[in-house]
């Protein structure tokens, strides 16, 4: 989908790609030397270029569903840009603080989350030892805060309940939820110190929620008792479900597999390898934050993060395997492998 001698990504893996009607394709490319903003218009097949800033935090980036604007954090403040004439409006000025927790994983990377009708805009945001989770009115701009605690970080809503959003605690306490009026919950607790919980993601049409028991397989959450069952115990890394709730996409490391077609309820397919280098050697220890924070060198754009279209006819992914990170997809014959 690119061919640039630059650093090119889509957004993370559970944030979408595209528009809900698939007429944009969303990515950041840093072909200016900076990152920005930019879509495929899917109908001519033309990139177009929606930012010119030098302060876009690139993770934060959520395209909205009806493909009419797109939203990120650039500096200290909340954006709107409008894709009919790329005006830009800001929701929301954070002040002179750092946004973002040190680091390139987790709560560091800065995502945000925009609920399945497009009116609600979750951004966590750090202050000093405080994080706090802001949530947005995007039709008024009016924003509250709805949570403070030590970490927040991979916010994301409930596809199936604008009122809902996952996101995760410490590395050690990973899952939890909160309302929009600010009811916090733990969803899940370890079973063991060893256990490493990650890359959790809302499973749509059930309201449970998934995760990787790294590296030993896939496991759903019933968010009322907080039991986890056993998906499969194929070591996918991250794992995005398709909108109809019934098959995931995901990649793989250590080893690197390729990407894999997981229906929920039957055995993995091989869609494609991705040759991404896939950066990230803690990946390959034991659960390594036990006792704190460690440095990791896992730059994000070197990860595959493969996530399907709307429609379920394609899966975008991202590899670096000509030297620089391009963005990649695979068309999918009737929906089906």
């Amino acid at each position: 989908m690119t061919d640039h001698p630059s650093i090119h990504h889509h957004p993370f893996f559970f944030v979408p790609a595209y528009d809900r009607a698939c007429t944009k394709l969303f990515f950041v490319s840093h072909r200016t030397g900076r990152p920005q903003i930019y879509y495929e218009d899917r109908a001519v097949g033309e990139i177009v270029q929606v930012t010119d800033r030098d302060d876009l935090a690139e993770w934060s980036v959520y395209p909205a569903p009806d493909g009419r604007s797109v939203y990120y954090v650039a500096g200290t403040g909340a954006w709107c840009a409008d894709l009919s004439d790329f005006s830009e409006t800001q929701l929301a000025d954070f002040g002179a603080i750092e946004m973002r927790e040190k680091g390139m994983v987790g709560a560091a990377m800065g995502t945000t989350a925009l609920s399945a009708n497009g009116r609600w805009w979750a951004i966590p945001v750090k202050s000093g030892k405080v994080s706090r989770f802001i949530c947005i009115d995007t039709e008024t701009g009016k924003s509250d805060v709805i949570l403070e605690r030590d970490t927040i970080g991979h916010p994301q809503f409930c596809p199936d309940d604008d009122n809902l959003i996952l996101y995760a605690g410490p590395l050690t306490d990973r899952v939890w939820t909160v309302t929009r009026d600010g009811v916090n919950k733990r969803v899940y607790s370890r079973e063991d110190r060893m256990q490493w919980v990650t890359h959790e993601v809302w499973l749509p049409g059930k309201k449970a929620i998934a995760f990787i028991d790294w590296p030993r397989g896939m496991r759903l959450i019933d968010i009322g008792t907080g039991e986890a069952h056993w998906l499969n115990h194929f070591p996918a890394w991250h794992a995005a479900p398709d909108s109809s709730g019934t098959r995931f996409v995901c990649d793989t490391n250590f080893p690197d597999k390729g990407l894999h077609i997981i229906p929920l309820d039957g055995d993995p397919q091989f869609l494609c390898v991705s040759e991404a280098t896939s950066e990230g050697a803690h990946w390959a220890h034991p659960f390594p934050y036990n006792d704190g924070p460690v440095a990791v060198e896992a730059r994000q754009h070197t990860h595959p993060h493969p996530r399907f279209s709307p429609d379920g006819t394609r899966v975008v992914f991202t590899s670096d395997r000509t030297g620089f990170a391009q963005l990649y997809e695979v068309e999918l014959e009737g929906g089906a492998l």
